[in-house]
Formats: C-alpha cells, sequence, structure tokens
C-alpha cells in the first residue's frame, strides 16, 4: 500500500490509523518502506502509526549521533503534541528508541525492539564496504536477511548508493562510533517501562545472545523469536512480528 510522504516544517514522515500513538524508528540503512506492513496492520486497529525519517544524512557532523538523534524526535513529537507514545525501533532506530527513553522516560509508555544496537552490532563488514563494488555490496546486504531474495534490487541498490556517496560515508562512520560510545547496557535496568522484544534466530547483525541479553537487562520485557529470521523481522516475517506484537500489546493493555 502507498502511504504520501508529508512534509511538516523540518519533518518528513508518514502516519495512518488513530489511537495509541506508534513512533516508528528505521534503521541507518533503512528506509520507512521497512515498516509498511507494520504501518498497514495497526492503523486500522486502534493505533497512530507515525514513521519519520531520521535526519541521518542531515545533522552537522559533530551532531551526528545518538544522542541528538534522540532529540530530534523528541522534537518531533512535541510538535505532534503526542503523549505516551509507544517508542518501535529496528537496528540503529530501536537504539534511538533506548537513548531517548533513558532521556525522557515519562514520554514512554511502551518499547518494541527488534534486531536493535546499543548492546552490540556488527557493521555490515569488518571493515567499511567497499566502495564501487557491487557484487561485495550486494553479498552484505543479502546477509543481513536469512533469505537473500528478501534483498530486493531496489534495497541493495540503496546501500550501494550510500556507501559511493562520501558526505553519506563520514556520516554513517560517525553514527557507528556514536552507537559504540552510547552503549546501554548500565541503563538498561532503569528502565522501568514494558518492552517487547522480538529477534530473528538467525540474525547475524545483531546475533541472538544481543536478544537474550536486552531481555536479561529490561526488567519488564518479554521475549519473542522468530524462526529463520534475519536482522529486519518485520520485514522478512511480516504478518508473523504483527502478530506477536498485536497479542503482546493485548497482554500488555496497550
Amino acid at each position: 500500500m502507498f502511504y504520501d510522504l508529508k512534509k511538516d516544517e523540518n519533518y518528513s514522515y508518514i502516519e495512518a490509523g488513530e489511537g495509541q500513538p506508534i513512533i516508528v524508528l528505521h534503521g541507518l540503512m533503512g528506509t520507512l518502506s521497512n515498516f509498511d506492513s507494520v504501518l498497514e496492520h495497526f492503523s486500522t486497529k486502534n493505533y497512530h502509526v507515525i514513521i519519520p525519517s531520521l535526519p541521518v544524512y542531515d545533522l552537522p557532523l559533530l551532531k551526528t549521533n545518538v544522542k541528538n538523534l534522540a532529540k530530534f524526535i523528541k522534537k518531533f513529537i512535541e510538535h505532534k503534541k503526542l503523549k505516551d507514545v509507544v517508542l518501535m525501533g529496528n537496528s540503529l532506530g530501536g537504539h534511538i528508541a533506548l537513548y531517548y527513553s533513558k532521556l525522557y522516560p515519562d514520554d514512554v509508555k511502551a518499547l518494541v525492539l527488534t534486531g536493535s544496537s546499543g548492546l552490540y552490532e556488527k557493521s555490515l563488514g569488518d571493515t567499511y564496504p567497499k566502495r564501487g563494488n557491487y557484487e561485495y555490496i550486494k553479498q552484505k546486504t543479502e546477509e543481513v536477511f536469512y533469505d537473500p531474495k528478501v534483498a530486493s534490487k531496489q534495497v541493495v541498490d540503496e546501500v550501494f548508493e550510500t556507501v559511493n556517496n562520501r558526505s553519506k560515508t563520514i556520516k554513517v562512520l560517525a553514527i557507528a562510533k556514536s552507537a559504540i560510545r552510547h552503549n546501554m547496557a548500565k541503563d538498561l535496568p532503569k528502565m522501568k517501562m514494558p518492552v517487547c522484544v522480538i529477534w530473528g534466530k538467525n540474525d547475524l547483525v545483531t546475533p541472538p545472545l544481543v536478544g537474550e541479553e536486552f531481555h536479561k537487562l529490561l526488567p519488564n520485557s518479554d521475549l519473542y523469536w522468530i524462526d529463520n529470521c534475519g536482522h529486519v523481522a518485520m520485514m522478512e516475517h511480516p504478518i508473523e512480528f504483527n502478530k506477536i506484537l498485536e497479542e503482546w500489546f493485548i497482554k500488555r493493555g496497550i
């Protein structure tokens, strides 16, 4: 389903539905379309789903970090006049949701984490991806998924364009270093809000042990596994992902 991209002051986002607000945060190499199935499913079930475009490549270099992205989301939520939000994030988006919850815990009704960074994350490669080598980028992008076919040509092309853009490359590296600096291990035990942790059993970027560690450190969390699934569960197994999350919302009264 196609949703219009809204442009409002300094913000670009898609949204649908009415009710409990869910702010969805995409990953470093992710796009708003990664969450199409979440938007389509939950916007028909008394949820107001909003997916903002994160200014990963737009902030000044010295401000390109997890903390400032969390502050950007704070301003966006205030702009939209939302309260008691559910924050959902994949990969870097999960890390931003966690850092937001550290800074502004009273704003957050619940968290949903899937393949989140914040404790440990393996990058696209042991070194930064080889610029100009399309097949290498294709291989590394496919490794994000259990089923490499999910890495469509459009997905690979987007990653290839990013790593061959010098300005974007510098920002990606800045974010990666920031993610290491902003490790959340000491903060997680202080987060009391309900947390739904949904993890791919075959995630190579944030391996299953990372999901287990999040569950162990977050005192009010529930952990769910999806078989034959890599780093981006909501794309690779959208029906199962939505079923798990919907049942968790019912269980937690959200």
